[in-house]
């Protein structure tokens, strides 16, 4: 390719932070820039999708918390999602001191869009050309996951007086840069890439992405595990959301060890709806529903169709078609979620929906409805077939006090991690359900084009949620160890966090990971497991990966020391072991470890592993004596078992302690 083709195919070039570019090629001119001298790799541009108050008081992140406010006010999150609304109150700069003077970004937000020192930094990215060429946020998602991450401290804030309360983020006094690389479309891939050149020159201190995929790719393809690398090399940790693909195994999209990928779980308040029937039942469901029932019942819809070769069976059940003569003004039933819309469009009062999927999770709609349980849906689908008036009155929704929070959301994905067996994720999980921030008044609250409501807050779920809660928690524990690695940073909060409740297949460290994020016990976690950028390349090269694959993540002069060992990987200091073994026959097996003292200068940890009669762990040394700050000790942890069923999974946890810390990692066979 000559220069005059570059310059007519290029889309984006990336030179601030590594050197790379995006461009429009066909097969041949592929294939050739491929094989050309200097050319690390070449592969597609992919389309990547969003996975998407009360929350921080549930995780111990109180108003009152003691707070390192001028370093706070110094640490940068950059956001990566789909713009922000600068006008939300959650970002308005009252208070705020000067800009940062390590900062190196700008304000191109586009027309009529202004940063303040609140949001310092704003770039919009749109390889296709097919947004308007600003950063304003017109989907919500990412005003959204910028204000639980960062949002100032509002009073008053609710949903249509649901949630009254307090909106704040996790770390109020610190500073947003928001980087749009989202259109209606979805999120390509190389505008992903550019924003993490930028972000990381610009000088932001943690990177927040709630984006991914349906399915994790090899990471020497993968856009946000390259750009998080990059971002570790020099500084900043990079928090990545899991994926909504839950609760099946192997579904967890961020699968690279040096992000920080988090799963979503509840909070003590969810949002229930409930319906009264015609004949005095009451049943209990769930949803946001704004509208007030007044004490009105509504005759109830038996059949959507009219019976016709057009509208029956599975179809009808199922909201795909409907009689809307016959629908208009009335309740509908419908069999599965999607038919909503449907029942709407056709002139439906309202809509009762069999959901047992997402029975953890309660979504915003904008007219009456509310989402039911099987067992309760086949109820009203009797009442409804065998009364001569059938109705039932949908009332508003209101606040439930669950005290068996948290649990794992269900659509939360789930792993062992698909892609390396040994590095435990999800990491951490944290608030991800029926979250109340700030949102786009440009958006529609419910996502329907129908709703037409205009809202400053929004309650969403999803991982997209629960990331910038991490994104906040990690901004947290810098401002109070400004010179810690990302690794430490991650450490820290990994080894701190807090059990879950309820049961999970394989493992319930597999759906929420280390546990519930902790940030007060996270800016003291005593030991930390540190990883440099050598010992991750190292870690790649024990995967099986070359030189050339190597290089196209990691660039530069990167190299392996020594043969390949795929029986090393476990070797990584991650702050969780785990251990793939073959089914059926006995193992022992042997990791090392390495931690960091940033606890008292001189302490002395003993090490306890909780039992497990499948397993015989032994640590050496049990001791751990320190006599300064960051001073290093290792150990190896010996792990024995019998013959392990193919499916069955072996867990226990190692804690180190020294009667003030308690520094907790999982141990798990798979």
């Amino acid at each position: 390719m000559n220069k005059s083709d570059v310059a007519s195919h290029l889309v984006r070039s990336y030179k601030r932070s590594f050197n790379g570019f995006a461009a429009r090629l066909n097969d041949q001119q592929r294939e050739k820039l491929a094989n050309m001298e200097g050319v690390v790799s070449v592969f597609p541009s992919q389309k990547l999708h969003l996975q998407t108050t009360r929350s921080w008081d549930f995780v111990g992140l109180h108003q009152s918390i003691t707070r390192q406010p001028k370093v706070e006010s110094d640490v940068v999150i950059g956001v990566i999602d789909t713009g922000i609304w600068p006008e939300s109150e959650s970002f308005s700069d009252a208070g705020f001191g000067p800009i940062p003077k390590k900062w190196k970004g700008t304000c191109a937000g586009g027309h009529n869009f202004t940063c303040n020192r609140k949001i310092i930094g704003a770039r919009n990215y749109d390889a296709d050309n097919l947004g308007d060429g600003s950063v304003r946020d017109v989907d919500g998602h990412g005003t959204h996951t910028a204000s639980t991450a960062a949002g100032n401290e509002i009073k008053g804030v609710s949903f249509y007086g649901l949630a009254q309360g307090y909106a704040r983020g996790g770390v109020p006094s610190a500073r947003i840069a928001s980087y749009k690389v989202c259109q209606p479309e979805g999120c390509e891939s190389a505008d992903i890439l550019s924003a993490f050149d930028d972000s990381i020159a610009d000088g932001v201190d943690i990177i927040s992405i709630s984006l991914g995929g349906s399915f994790p790719i090899d990471f020497v393809e993968d856009t946000i595990a390259i750009g998080a690398f990059h971002a570790m090399e020099k500084g900043v940790l990079t928090v990545h959301s899991a994926g909504n693909d839950g609760p099946s195994s192997r579904t967890v999209y961020s699968a690279a060890p040096w992000l920080l990928s988090v799963a979503a779980s509840s909070i003590d308040r969810q949002f229930i709806d409930k319906v009264i029937l015609g004949n005095g039942k009451k049943l209990t469901g769930r949803s946001v529903n704004t509208i007030m029932s007044n004490g009105t019942k509504v005759p109830i819809l038996g059949h959507n169709g009219d019976g016709t070769t057009t509208c029956k069976g599975e179809d009808e059940e199922n909201c795909a078609c409907m009689n809307n003569q016959l629908a208009k003004g009335r309740i509908i039933l419908c069999g599965v979620p999607r038919g909503t819309e449907t029942a709407y469009i056709d002139g439906a009062f309202g809509s009762i929906t069999k959901d047992d999927l997402m029975s953890d999770v309660s979504f915003v709609t904008y007219f009456p409805s509310l989402f039911l349980s099987s067992k309760d849906y086949d109820f009203i689908k009797s009442y409804a077939n065998s009364s001569k008036n059938p109705q039932a009155e949908i009332l508003k929704s209101e606040i439930f006090e669950d005290g068996n929070a948290p649990l794992v959301a269900s659509f939360s994905s789930r792993g062992p991690n698909p892609l390396v067996s040994e590095i435990l994720k999800p990491d951490i999980s944290a608030p991800g359900v029926d979250i109340l921030a700030a949102y786009s008044p440009e958006a529609s609250p419910s996502g329907s084009p129908n709703d037409k409501r205009k809202v400053k807050y929004n309650i969403l779920s999803g991982t997209s949620m629960s990331c910038p809660h991490v994104a906040g928690v990690s901004a947290y524990v810098k401002s109070f160890h400004p010179d810690w690695s990302p690794a430490a940073i991650k450490s820290a909060i990994m080894t701190t966090a807090q059990p879950l409740n309820g049961t999970y297949n394989l493992t319930g460290e597999f759906a929420y990971g280390s546990g519930n994020v902790n940030p007060k016990q996270a800016i003291d976690p005593g030991l930390v497991y540190d990883i440099s950028k050598e010992d991750y390349v190292q870690m790649l090269c024990n995967y099986g990966y070359d030189a050339k694959k190597i290089k196209k993540i990691a660039g530069g002069n990167s190299t392996c020391h020594g043969a390949s060992d795929r029986s090393l990987v476990k070797d990584i200091n991650y702050p969780a072991l785990v251990i793939q073994v073959k089914p059926l026959k006995p193992f022992t097996v042997q990791l090392n470890r390495t931690v960091t003292n940033v606890g008292l200068p001189n302490s002395e940890y003993k090490a306890t592993v909780f039992p497990n009669s499948k397993l015989n762990i032994k640590v050496e040394p049990k001791l751990l004596s320190f006599k300064s700050l960051n001073e290093k000790q290792s150990f190896v942890v010996t792990v024995v078992g019998g013959a392990k069923p193919k499916e069955k999974v072996f867990t226990s946890s190692l804690v180190w302690s020294d009667g003030t810390h308690s520094v907790k990692s999982p141990v798990i066979v798979l």
